[in-house]
């Protein structure tokens, strides 16, 4: 389920990112990160929300954002540049990365 910052899905357009990854065996560090990382994410201006699922080693993180300007602030954040750096270096034997534009978006649960 989708975490939203202001607890309303926004109205499409928006952005997401979508990460897949496959930990490493080497994990020092990274709940450490991972929750810091989730923190400072929640305080960036155009940050919509987020969902994030984990099995077996596997997970998937996406975050929603309202453009591509946010996009890059993030990725230009020097502590979420850090993380990178130990996730290529340590954390993750395999991840990938994608930027999808949501043009529309609906939802139905309880």
């Amino acid at each position: 389920m989708i975490q939203w910052q202001h607890n309303t899905p926004p109205k499409a357009p928006f952005i997401a990112s979508i990460f897949n990854y496959y930990l490493s065996e080497n994990l020092e560090g990274y709940a450490v990160y991972d929750e810091l990382t989730l923190n400072l994410v929640k305080e960036m201006p155009g940050f919509l929300g987020y969902e994030s699922m984990k099995h077996d080693g596997r997970g998937t993180f996406i975050s929603y954002w309202k453009d591509m300007e946010s996009v890059k602030s993030w990725a230009e954040h020097p502590i979420h540049k850090e993380a990178k750096k130990l996730g290529t270096s340590k954390w993750y034997r395999y991840y990938h990365s994608m930027i999808a534009e949501v043009k529309s978006y609906r939802e139905h649960g309880e």
